[in-house]
């Protein structure tokens, strides 16, 4: 895929959602890092379900670890792997509050040193909450990447960084939260909506649907 594909592709991408964020329900960087840890595996919809319960209870370090492990999980049960996610919250809490006066890190290697945080998941807080131009790479993103051209790649690093590379730089800031919305609801994964998609005539998928 050339330079003015891509380009042309994130100016339709722009017009037609000019301030995408992301579908977790959030107030705070360290609400967004708790429904990020949530969200592996699961559902935001679920996720937002569990935080529309917990957030007004607690949503600080503090108040989190107040509620110890068995209190966590009561409000998180019904999101999968919710043991180890409590688990990982918890230790999670107690570091931030040892070792960052309670507050979400703005750098990489510290948001990657907190239990239950890998890179996906240092990735959306850098962008969501700090505005760095990262690219969280989830599953949406991979097959888009690839599926389209636009910065194909065998491992999700590979797209990764492609992506940061490929992607013209007015876009950076937004281009994953775009690639999210557009792998969850149009490129979907079995049947891609190919009639129904702003890019089809730039994308170059060779077995598109009609």
């Amino acid at each position: 895929m050339n330079k003015a594909k891509r380009q042309a592709i994130f100016e339709r991408l722009r017009e037609a959602n000019p301030n995408p964020t992301t579908e977790l329900n959030f107030s705070t960087p360290f609400e967004l890092l708790i429904a990020v840890i949530l969200s592996a595996q699961a559902t935001d919809k679920g996720v937002n379900k569990a935080t529309a319960k917990l957030f007004p209870e607690a949503n600080t370090p503090q108040a989190i670890l107040g509620l110890g492990v068995d209190g966590l999980k009561r409000y998180i049960k019904t999101i999968g792997l919710f043991n180890s996610k409590a688990e990982n919250i918890i230790k999670t809490c107690r570091i931030l509050l040892d070792e960052h006066d309670g507050e979400v890190p703005a750098e990489r290697t510290a948001l990657e040193a907190l239990p239950g945080v890998g890179r996906k998941t240092a990735n959306v807080v850098l962008n969501t909450a700090f505005g760095q131009p990262t690219m969280a790479v989830d599953t949406h993103i991979f097959r888009v990447a690839n599926r389209t051209a636009i910065a194909p790649g065998k491992t999700v690093l590979e797209v990764e960084k492609r992506l940061l590379r490929l992607v013209p730089e007015e876009f950076l800031h937004d281009a994953h939260h775009w690639l999210i919305l557009h792998g969850r609801y149009t490129c979907v994964a079995r049947k891609p909506r190919c009639g129904a998609c702003l890019i089809e005539d730039l994308c170059e998928f060779r077995h598109k649907t009609e």
